[in-house]
């Protein structure tokens, strides 16, 4: 088979994932790295080489460069699995006898706890003005509703940056969230395009309101995705994500806190907060988004290690016994 040919596959293939399963643009990048990755791989195979051809011995031999090219096992899987998926859709297209990628495993990974910060340190970091900003300028007031709204109702920085100031349908542009003061909640589109409904407390509410004058000066053009959205920069484009990183990392550092503080460690101290507060292991994972209960009892883990603490500061049998 042709190289031409087996490029048609790839594109074929990222062409179904767009259009059939909706994925965002940000995936398909990642998924389209991978297998250009596979194909890389596969040209060892020889002049004329056909997908068909690629067996689990190749696929384990592939796993096995990866890995002494020093990627970590969390890429490595995330490559293999994009390839599983790829001969899953190539096995429907033609008469590949089975998934050469059924079986092969990357190595094994440790499982970090996600980091989440006290809360008195998370309530710190969003109520506090930025000491570097001048009082009540668009750029605190915004960064000031924006880090209250991701801790309040923990968002991912991508549903944040999404949010409209209410639904629009025009011109091309449907809102993929929007805020609903009235009922004090937030309408977000997470992963997979699944939407949900998050409360929105009385201080983020607040802080948004602050926010609003300031918003209205910014206003310019007329994009409807822009003039739409709720949070705008100073130049009167939709924040993106990576903008509302870089400011709250700022914000951190300002503060004087030490640690990489980026938006996913107020998703991560919400749930965790939440957990701590509720025990609803269900109710938080609504909140999140998260389609399987197993990546929201990490929680319970990250809940236990903090209890772990109290314990070993505060028990007095905890306490180490001094070397006589």
């Amino acid at each position: 088979m042709s190289r031409a040919a087996n490029q048609a596959y790839l594109t074929a293939y990222l062409s179904s994932l767009a259009g059939q399963r909706q994925l965002s643009p940000h995936t398909i990048s990642n998924y389209t790295r991978d297998l250009d990755e596979l194909a890389g791989l596969t040209q060892g195979l020889g002049e004329g080489w056909d997908y068909a051809a690629v067996t689990h011995f190749h696929i384990r031999k592939f796993a096995a460069q990866l890995h002494s090219r020093g990627l970590s096992p969390n890429s490595i899987a995330r490559k293999l699995s994009a390839w599983r998926g790829f001969f899953e859709w190539l096995a429907e297209q033609t008469t590949l006898a089975s998934n050469p990628v059924d079986g092969v495993k990357a190595p094994k990974r440790a499982k970090p706890l996600p980091k989440a910060l006290a809360a008195d340190d998370a309530i710190h970091l969003v109520a506090s003005g930025n000491p570097l900003a001048e009082a009540g300028s668009s750029l605190a007031l915004c960064n000031q509703a924006m880090f209250e709204l991701l801790y309040s109702s923990g968002l991912r920085v991508s549903e944040l940056a999404g949010l409209d100031l209410r639904y629009t349908r025009q011109d091309g542009h449907e809102s993929a969230g929007w805020i609903d003061f009235d009922a004090a909640e937030v309408t977000v589109t997470g992963k997979g395009n699944k939407m949900r409904n998050v409360p929105v407390g009385k201080p983020a509410l607040q802080a948004i309101a602050a926010w609003l004058p300031q918003r209205e000066t910014l206003l310019k053009g007329d994009q409807v995705n822009d003039i739409s959205a709720l949070f705008l920069t100073e130049r009167g484009t939709r924040m993106s994500p990576r903008v509302i990183q870089l400011r709250l990392k700022h914000h951190a550092q300002s503060l004087g806190i030490a640690s990489n503080v980026h938006p996913h460690v107020l998703r991560h101290s919400f749930a965790s907060h939440m957990l701590q507060g509720s025990g609803d292991l269900r109710a938080v994972q609504e909140l999140l988004g998260h389609a399987s209960i197993a990546a929201t009892q990490v929680y319970t883990a990250l809940d236990f290690q903090r209890l772990a603490q109290v314990y070993d500061a505060a028990h007095p049998r905890a306490k180490k016994i001094p070397d006589k």
